[in-house]
């Protein structure tokens, strides 16, 4: 006999945790089930910390949305709760002239995706800015930043705890069933919540129940590099966008220490292995716009996953925001395909699921 309840959030990460704590703040009971022994320990707690600024997205899709109006509640929401960020600033660099269009393109898809304005830097007004870059020009993003996203992941349990949310941790949920009504098994036992939300990243296509035929998980995983010592960037260096992510690219901690990444790497399952035989293919692409790299200061930081919805072939899939309508189980949101910029996105993902389900 299946025990009754309001509201289940699978997955811990920080879109879980922030759609939990959006369903506990709308008044709801919330259960957070989470097979880890702490929160966010997959996707969200292996990426750049970046808080995107919405450029690269195809106008009207859901990751430019979601980004967009996710970067303005992240700020304020940093900035109410006193999470530690900085809105430090980006460039994207051409480093041949060919890609002048390209960087044309991010300027006009910015427009369109109501980023604002990227300003045009010549190669002079770079040195300018990044003595250590070099490029034939760029386009600043003013708007992004950087986030310690543990910290926002701590605030946001925080305050699911306040509204009465609980996490149950080391607990895995083994399957998902939706006749009659939803149903979750976990531990050896089942509940039935009046919703659900599966919110576990790399293993959602492959744990809901109501996905399309052919639908199924990709992973992609990234290497990120540290490079000792002090910092030759003043903000964040990224090289024109290739195929399945952003390039390898500068990004710094809040402490402004100096990481490059991550890769593309095509898996056919989580493994978090760091495979160091991918050193000089990194220190090729970052001698592109940092020629003098010391490649003995780079050191192997730690590695990620993203969560993809077709192969390496495929065009970049959408994100996938399944409500009951789609799902058509009442109560029932599927989160597919989650990547980057899922971090910066989350608290307008949490607004948009609350709204589905109420």
């Amino acid at each position: 006999m299946a025990e009754t309840c309001d509201c289940i959030v699978i997955g811990a990460g920080a879109v879980g945790l922030a759609v939990a704590r959006a369903l506990a703040r709308a008044g709801r009971e919330v259960l957070v089930l989470e097979r880890q022994d702490a929160f966010g320990t997959e996707i969200s707690s292996r990426n750049s910390e970046v808080i995107h600024a919405g450029i690269y997205y195809p106008t009207g899709s859901l990751k430019a949305q979601m980004c967009v109006r996710g970067k303005e509640l992240l700020y304020k929401y940093c900035e109410n709760y006193r999470v530690p960020h900085e809105r430090i600033g980006k460039i994207i660099v051409a480093t041949s002239t060919q890609q002048f269009d390209t960087l044309r393109d991010y300027q006009r898809q910015a427009r369109e995706n109501g980023v604002g304005e990227l300003p045009w830097l010549s190669q002079r007004d770079v040195e300018k800015l990044e003595p250590s870059v070099a490029c034939r020009a760029a386009v600043l993003s003013p708007s992004t930043g950087i986030i310690d996203s543990h910290s926002f992941m701590l605030s946001l349990l925080g305050d699911l705890e306040a509204h009465d949310g609980v996490v149950s941790y080391l607990t895995e949920v083994s399957a998902i069933t939706t006749n009659p009504g939803v149903r979750v098994t976990c531990n050896g036992f089942e509940l039935a919540p009046r919703v659900l939300v599966n919110s576990t990243g790399l293993d959602a296509p492959a744990l809901s129940p109501v996905t399309r035929p052919g639908d199924r998980g990709y992973f992609a995983k990234g290497h990120y590099y540290v490079l000792s010592g002090m910092s030759p960037f003043n903000r964040l260096v990224y090289p024109v966008a290739d195929a399945g992510g952003l390039g390898v690219h500068v990004t710094l901690d809040l402490a402004h220490q100096t990481r490059f990444g991550p890769d593309v790497v095509w898996t056919d399952g989580p493994d978090y292995t760091f495979e160091t035989s991918n050193l000089e293919r990194f220190v090729d692409a970052i001698r592109r716009y940092y020629p003098d790299l010391d490649a003995s200061r780079l050191h192997p930081g730690y590695t990620g996953i993203r969560p993809k919805l077709g192969p390496a072939d495929a065009p970049t899939s959408d994100f996938v925001i399944n409500g009951p309508e789609r799902t058509g189980v009442s109560g029932y949101v599927d989160l597919l395909g989650i990547e980057s910029p899922g971090l910066t996105a989350s608290l307008a993902i949490a607004e948009r699921v609350v709204e589905l389900v109420t």
